[in-house]
Order: structure tokens, then C-alpha cells, then sequence
């Protein structure tokens, strides 16, 4: 079976999911909020009566309320020097990379050496029929030769199965 049959197939069977997803959205005249002109118009009400809530609490930590964004940025801004441990501005790194940066250049010939026996997608990069396979491989990918018709009209298709 080709790759363009499978997906065929498979925009079909998204095509019955998503009208059985329309069946199911239910009745808005069930929700329980005032504005039942629309499912958004019923969140956007749910969202004025969660900020009127005034639920925060800058003092403790619990599950009915929640620290402000002010709180939230000095803890992280906390989490991040610490796990930077003291690294210079210059090595915005983890402090191990800084170390290991001053005391040589072995781990960073060793870093760039692995670096460039890897697959780039920043830029063009000749391989040879091994290599290509090999990666193709170990990504789980198929050859351009194994996929089929690249052209074929998959919004047709969808659009059909709806009908």
C-alpha cells in the first residue's frame, strides 16, 4: 500500500472523526453559564469570573489560590542563578561548561569533532548513499523514492469524505 493510499485513508477516517466531533460539542442550551450563545462566549464568561476571583496569594503556596507574576518572575529569576551557579555573563551557561571551557580545549574539540559527524538542518550538507541511509535510519524516515505521489490533493479527498 502506497504512503499516498494510507493517507488517503487516513484523511478519511478524520473526516468521520470530525463529524462525529461536531455530533458531540452537545447543546448550548445545557451549559450552565448565563451566555449560552456560543461555547466561546461561555468560556470568555467562565474567564471574568475566574479574574474577578482575586485568587492571589503572594504568601503561601496552595491549591486555591496563586503567587503573582511579580512572585512567579523573582522565583524564577532565583531557580536561574542558581542553576547557573555563579557562571560569568559571558558563559550564560551551566557552570561544568565554563569549567570545562578554561581548563582546555580538549572537551570542546571533542564536543565540535561529534558535532559535525551529525546530520545539519541550518544548511546543505553532502553525505553518501551510507550516510543517507544510516540517518534515514536512525530517524525512522524512508527514501523519497518509497513515499509515492507527492502531489496528490489530500484536501479533495478530506472534503469529499465530508460530503
Amino acid at each position: 500500500m502506497s504512503l499516498a493510499t494510507r493517507i488517503e485513508s487516513l484523511v478519511i477516517r478524520v473526516a468521520q472523526e470530525f463529524n462525529d466531533v461536531r455530533a458531540k460539542a452537545g447543546n448550548l442550551a445545557n451549559l450552565t453559564t448565563t451566555d449560552k450563545s456560543s461555547l466561546v462566549a461561555a468560556i470568555n464568561e467562565l474567564k471574568a469570573a475566574v479574574l474577578a476571583s482575586g485568587a492571589i496569594d503572594d504568601t503561601q503556596v496552595a491549591t486555591t489560590s496563586t503567587y503573582s507574576s511579580n512572585k512567579i518572575v523573582t522565583l524564577l529569576d532565583a531557580l536561574k542563578a542558581e542553576i547557573l551557579g555563579g557562571a560569568d555573563a559571558a558563559y550564560d551557561t551551566l557552570l561544568e561548561i565554563q569549567q570545562l571551557l578554561q581548563n582546555g580545549t580538549s572537551g570542546l574539540d571533542a564536543l565540535l569533532a561529534a558535532v559535525n559527524h551529525r546530520v545539519r538542518f541550518d544548511a546543505a550538507q553532502t553525505l553518501t548513499a551510507a550516510e543517507q541511509l544510516h540517518a534515514r535510519s536512525n530517524i525512522g524516515a524512508v527514501a523519497t523514492s518509497d513515499i509515492g505521489d507527492t502531489d496528490t490533493d489530500f484536501v479533495a479527498i478530506f472534503e469529499g469524505a465530508l460530503a
